[in-house]
């Protein structure tokens, strides 16, 4: 059976394990329900996320001219510390900066392949730690708007990434942290205007992702170039799909390239 459509970022269940989700829009695939099995991933067409024409996608699933025209591509997507809609300055459309750009953010510590700071809106915890493929993280500030979030997750990098080493992650080579030490050791770098809103009670959250066998050398299939790949599917971490034989498929990163999946 082959089930067709635009690859979007899985969802995702926090659960023990993370439970794994791939929606088309008229199939579901629950993703852990295929590990140990072979399946083959086919590219049929692009389709960009916003126009969903067949045009080479160039950046977050999107066709070039979207890219630099959209609202959901802008700059502070990237870059919260360029937020401007508590200012009432638009960048490209300020209803929709407003709606996402004033509403609660976490600055978080997230430990994936080493500890690392980033920035989400409060509505997408947890699911931004698993996109991360982190183990464990930790809130540290929460406050009322992307701006104050962005602002304070560059004041942070001065002492701690905002990277991850996806290779670390796949292979797991990974060690355990105190997060709530790094918090506290963070908290004098944290800018005055957001710290009113440093979170010092909150405990680790942990997290357990559905693999059966970690990567040695992950090598990333460019699906464009191949067309097609087979594989058994041995883990899920992160937004990355992990083969049998080393090979890794970043679904986040593939946005926008419609395929064909088959099981054998």
């Amino acid at each position: 059976m082959t089930f067709e459509g635009v690859l979007t970022k899985m969802e995702s269940e926090f659960s023990n394990p993370i439970q794994y989700y791939l929606v088309f829009e008229t199939d579901f695939l629950s993703m852990n329900q295929l590990l140990e099995k072979t399946m083959t991933i086919s590219f049929i067409k692009y389709q960009c996320l916003n126009c969903g024409l067949d045009k080479p996608i160039y950046r977050q699933g999107f066709c070039k001219s979207c890219f630099f025209d959209i609202p959901q591509a802008a700059d502070w997507i990237m870059r919260p510390e360029l937020s401007t809609a508590h200012l009432d300055k638009e960048d490209r459309d300020l209803e929709y900066e407003k709606k996402v750009q004033l509403q609660p953010h976490i600055v978080y510590l997230a430990n994936s392949s080493n500890v690392k700071v980033g920035v989400t809106r409060k509505s997408q915890v947890p699911t931004r730690w698993i996109d991360q493929g982190a183990h464990e993280a930790i809130e540290i500030v929460e406050v009322p708007n992307r701006y104050l979030a962005g602002i304070t997750e560059v004041a942070l990098k001065d002492y701690v990434s905002d990277k991850t080493n996806w290779r670390s992650m796949l292979k797991n080579d990974i060690k355990d942290e105190d997060l709530v030490a790094w918090r506290e050791r963070l908290k004098q770098y944290i800018p005055n205007e957001a710290m009113d809103y440093f979170i010092a009670s909150n405990s680790e959250t942990h997290l357990e992702f559905p693999v059966h066998k970690y990567t040695v050398n992950p090598k990333s299939l460019n699906l464009e170039k191949e067309q097609s790949y087979t594989g058994k599917l041995m883990g899920i971490k992160g937004q990355y799909l992990i083969f049998d034989d080393d090979t890794v498929f970043n679904i986040r990163g593939n946005e926008g390239l419609f395929v064909g999946i088959s099981m054998h």
